[in-house]
């Protein structure tokens, strides 16, 4: 039996997908107001058993976690807005500690932690980021990096209190699901036809690719390692150029500046006020936007011997394909 935290979630879902494919019994947390995900086939979803919880609840979280052999612990919060910083930072520090803290009483086989890239920091000068980089405190660290950092340090205690347990660090997540939430957002701000790029440099994978080494990992040997999930290293130029054709919508035609970048998180912000609604950009993404990181997945292709990364332009085509096929769904 396999428990899947955050299996609602976009990594999460496919993570489950992976395991009823491959015959695991699975388990899976959601919380309440949490709807199962419509980009995953329903003959999958209904071969889980749905534990109703919160990683923030004990009772429940220990509840789940009774019965079960293995964790894959995938929920958190993405988020670069600063209203939700506060959030994030229980959700993701608090429910990974209590994560981790009952996997040990329960005497869990093994532990899966789904952490981040920017829980490894970002490099100014844009040097190669690999696993051996040491977490420095900079202004260029975003929220969500910091919540991811200490959520790590919670599983490293963990480990050496005798948890079984190994950590993944995905880049940019890449694929088909909810583009109203997650990095999905991308493909729905391109298809719109969104005018601005950025000259940025960051890693992307595809979501399959996060899901399948999640498994590989969890039924290897390895322990005490973390492992920098990525599969390309593109600007964003060329990520929304590409995700523009495959839609054949018009590619971004006008470059977004760090002076215009500051101007524009500035406008959404204060848009925001009087709508309420999220920004489309904050500072912080802002930054990321305009920064260029470089990560290095040496590690994870010698640790996992014929594993190979799907190209991101197929990633991109595929994923494409299935929003189109989604949009005329729901079309008249």
């Amino acid at each position: 039996m396999i428990l899947v935290t955050g299996g609602t979630g976009f990594v999460g879902s496919y993570i489950i997908k992976q395991l009823v494919e491959k015959g695991y019994a699975v388990r899976a947390l959601r919380r309440k107001a949490s709807k199962l995900p419509l980009y995953i086939p329903e003959q999958v979803l209904n071969k889980v058993e749905w534990v109703e919880g919160d990683v923030l609840d004990t009772v429940s979280l220990e509840e789940a976690m009774t019965g079960v052999d293995k964790v894959i612990h995938s929920a958190a919060i993405i988020s670069f807005s600063r209203s939700d910083k506060k959030k994030m930072y229980k959700i993701n520090i608090e429910g990974t500690a209590n994560t981790v803290n009952i996997a040990l009483e329960k005497n869990i086989k093994r532990l899966v932690h789904i952490s981040s890239v920017a829980a490894l920091g970002r490099t100014p000068g844009g040097d190669p980021v690999n696993e051996e980089k040491k977490w420095l405190d900079n202004k260029i660290n975003t929220s969500y990096a910091i919540s991811k950092h200490r959520s790590e340090i919670e599983v490293w205690r963990a480990m050496a209190e005798g948890l079984n347990a190994v950590i993944l660090n995905p880049s940019t997540v890449i694929g088909y699901g909810d583009w109203n939430s997650s990095s999905s957002k991308i493909f729905k701000t391109i298809y719109d036809e969104f005018p601005w790029y950025t000259t940025g440099i960051n890693g992307f994978v595809d979501v399959e690719d996060v899901a399948r080494t999640a498994l590989l990992l969890m039924e290897s040997n390895i322990n005490a390692e973390r492992f920098i999930v990525n599969g390309d290293n593109w600007s964003f130029q060329q990520l929304f150029n590409s995700i523009a054709d495959a839609f054949e919508k018009k590619q971004p035609a006008y470059r977004a500046t760090p002076f215009l970048g500051e101007i524009a998180w500035r406008i959404e912000k204060l848009k925001s006020f009087f709508t309420s609604a999220k920004p489309l950009l904050t500072k912080e993404s802002a930054a990321v936007a305009q920064s260029k990181t470089y990560f290095d997945n040496k590690k994870i292709l010698l640790a996992l011997p014929g594993f190979s990364f799907t190209p991101l332009e197929e990633s991109i085509r595929n994923a494409c394909k299935n929003y189109l096929s989604a949009i005329n769904r729901v079309q008249p």
